[in-house]
């Protein structure tokens, strides 16, 4: 049950992202120069991150740091979603949305030394969220999502823990 989301969210999401990262790159040059979209609010810029979100640099390993982080993470989402039990509908979305972000960002790392391709670039004037790309909104919605629900499934678990009595007897009235 889980795979009819899972597969196709994880194949469509990673689809459009190699999709729209090719069409920046084959489109929007040079880099670094922005071409309106509406007006000044959005705006298509192409920019190559050597580092992770928001800019997060750390030298001349970057690349392969982030490329081994990325593996671990795709490992471990791997395996969260072999544990989520069926009709999990929620966290399944929510994985297979980080999973195809991970993974787009990740064949960008593979193939280019300048970085992850972004090129979706928000803001007003100077004051600009950092450009990004379609993974980076895959990552952060389903990271959302996927702290929400465990955190819910944290809750529903400390609820039935506080409600089982402890000595292990029913909690209805025997007549």
């Amino acid at each position: 049950m889980n795979a009819l989301i899972y597969w196709p969210i994880m194949a469509g999401v990673l689809l459009l992202d190699v999709g729209t990262k090719y069409v920046a790159e084959q489109t929007l040059s040079p880099a670094g120069v922005p071409s309106p979209v509406i007006g000044d609010v959005l705006r298509w810029t192409l920019v190559y991150n050597p580092g992770a979100a928001f800019g997060l640099y750390l030298g001349s390993y970057s690349r392969w740091i982030f490329l081994g982080l990325s593996v671990t993470a795709l490992i471990i989402l791997w395996r969260m979603y072999r544990e989520t039990a069926a009709g999990r509908w929620v966290r399944t979305l929510s994985l297979a949305l980080v999973s195809s972000g991970a993974l787009g960002n990740l064949i960008d790392r593979i193939r280019h030394e300048h970085g992850v391709v972004d090129f979706i670039d928000v803001g007003i004037g100077a004051s600009r969220w950092p450009t990004f790309n379609i993974a980076d909104v895959a990552v952060s919605t389903g990271a959302f999502l996927l702290a929400w629900v465990l955190w819910n499934e944290g809750a529903d678990e400390d609820m039935a823990a506080t409600s089982l009595p402890s000595n292990g007897s029913s909690t209805t009235e025997r007549a």
